[in-house]
């Protein structure tokens, strides 16, 4: 089942449901996904369709950090739980010690010794971590591990 076809199936069960907020999100994921499939013409591969489930996750994230800041409860609680909406849909996320032994791996596999090798160690890893980990995080592992 194609995550358009589980979008759709799980959009009945919210209107039946009379679930506001969960059909809101789920129409947002789907609707992202149809653009996307209409800029490229054709249907997205699995890899694809998680890229625009990270994009709309972090973008959610960031604006939880944003009403955080500016002192919104309001506005973050409702983040939070478009958040806890995504992330159903989203691959099970990688343990701190997963992350850390990919990015080791990837270290060893290409030779790195310092920040300068931190772009060819970065494009090792990304690939490997691609929707199961934040970019963020895997940022600073990469930072922490070569400084």
């Amino acid at each position: 089942m194609t995550l358009l076809n589980r979008l759709n199936n799980d959009i009945k069960v919210a209107m039946k449901a009379k679930d506001k907020e969960t059909l809101s999100v789920l129409r947002m994921m789907k609707s992202s996904i149809q653009n996307e499939e209409i800029k490229k013409g054709e249907s997205l591969s699995p890899d694809e369709e998680l890229t625009v489930l990270s994009r709309e996750m972090k973008q959610r994230k960031d604006s939880l950090q944003e009403f955080n800041q500016t002192d919104r409860p309001d506005l973050a609680e409702k983040v939070s739980g478009e958040i806890k909406i995504v992330e159903r849909y989203m691959p099970e996320q990688l343990s701190e010690d997963e992350l850390r032994n990919i990015v080791q791996s990837a270290i060893d596999e290409t030779g790195a010794s310092s920040m300068k090798d931190f772009g060819k160690v970065m494009g090792v890893v990304m690939p490997k971590t691609k929707g199961r980990a934040d970019g963020q995080k895997v940022n600073s592992l990469v930072k922490e591990s070569l400084a």
